[in-house]
């Protein structure tokens, strides 16, 4: 079980510099938000690809996988009723599940909220099925790619689209790939879910459903800065031997980045310590 940091915390710094903070702090991994590396991520080419992969290496960390996927470029949503502006998000999409496997990840992490929305006179029901359509239509990439494309579950202040695990497991399931799966933001669910994060593991882990899992408090600060406890999550997933990663993902960053960041892998790796 990989202990990942989400880069954007520490984003102000060079991403070589970032690498080498995530590996001193005891991070085994970056989870990268695409647009920290270029304005275009779906379009860096090769060289620059090569670069971010070889200071990660160069660092003794690896890239374990992306989220915040539909930040840039501007524009993106797989819900819009505008049928171009799907199918060009659609090519960000594909664009990225290659980046992930170039970059030597194993997932990404679809939340991207703003990207998924419900327009003015339109459906709920409607707009889900063109997100529906859009991760649909890039499992065929992800399997041959060999990363797992996991569709997040946010609160519904940040989006009405896929607000629970029950939610996405139903996508899910309705896609019917090996390559699309859900995941579990710990903010996100103790805002929304009815029953704890352990009960929700005990429940999405061993029928395959849940395939990563993002740290932070309901409170959106990193884990143990609030009061959800993360002792019982992770027994939990040591339980049902979880092989995947856990990163850890604060919103509001707790006194600062670098300070967020290095508070969060000692009370995550504690607690690791203590379980084991």
């Amino acid at each position: 079980m990989r202990i990942a940091l989400c880069n954007e915390v520490i984003a102000p710094m060079p991403f070589p510099q970032q690498c080498e903070y995530a590996a001193k702090l005891g991070y085994d991994g970056l989870e990268i938000a695409p647009y920290t590396l270029s304005e275009e991520p779906h379009r860096m080419g090769a060289a620059r690809i090569a670069a971010a992969r070889a200071a990660a290496e160069d660092a003794g960390i690896a890239v374990t996988g992306l989220h915040w996927l539909l930040i840039k470029p501007a524009g993106l949503s797989i819900s819009s009723k505008d049928e171009n502006v799907r199918k060009r998000t659609v090519d960000v999409m594909l664009a990225l599940v290659d980046l992930c496997a170039e970059l030597g990840g194993k997932y990404l992490v679809h939340g991207s909220p703003q990207q998924r929305r419900v327009e003015a006179g339109e459906t709920r029901a409607a707009a889900m099925a063109r997100a529906q359509e859009c991760f649909a239509s890039i499992a065929e990439r992800a399997q041959k790619a060999g990363v797992l494309y996991c569709i997040e579950p946010l609160s519904s202040e940040q989006t009405p689209l896929i607000n629970t695990l029950a939610e996405a497991a139903k996508l899910v399931e309705a896609i019917g790939s090996r390559a699309v799966r859900t995941m579990l933001d710990c903010s996100a669910a103790g805002r929304m879910e009815t029953v704890p994060l352990p009960a929700l593991v005990d429940k999405w882990l061993p029928n395959g459903m849940l395939a990563h899992v993002q740290v932070n408090d309901r409170n959106r600060r990193g884990p143990g800065q609030g009061e959800q406890k993360f002792a019982p999550l992770i027994a939990a997933l040591l339980r049902h031997d979880y092989t995947g990663d856990i990163a850890v993902e604060p919103f509001d960053y707790v006194p600062d980045g670098p300070g967020a960041a290095a508070r969060a892998i000692g009370y995550v790796r504690g607690i690791l310590e203590a379980l084991q």
